[in-house]
């Protein structure tokens, strides 16, 4: 099985940056990353420029960080949301989640 295509990383103290494909065939590879990432220090961004493709998985992946990051008592703030994305999150009616 090939390596998924995503990767998480801090690129600031507080920014968790997505680079990548984050689709189904990686959203959990994604989760598991930013998981990891959360629980060593707060993050307050989450940034998206780096997004390649995404996917409905990709979305469940983005809404699964965000409550991570609200059940360790913080708050993520989404930016540089890919279109596609962001026209997902509002057919899926999603849309004030990632706001």
């Amino acid at each position: 099985m090939a390596a998924p295509d995503v990767d998480i990383r801090s690129t600031s103290p507080a920014t968790l940056a997505v680079t990548g494909a984050l689709v189904f065939d990686s959203a959990a590879h994604a989760l598991k990353q930013a998981d990891e990432l959360l629980k060593k220090t707060p993050h307050d961004t989450l940034d998206l420029a780096g997004v390649t493709a995404t996917d409905s998985a990709g979305l469940a992946c983005v809404l699964a960080v965000l409550a991570t990051a609200r059940r360790q008592g913080g708050k993520l703030r989404v930016v540089n949301m890919p279109a596609s994305l962001n026209a997902l999150a509002r057919v899926c009616e999603v849309g004030p989640l990632l706001a």
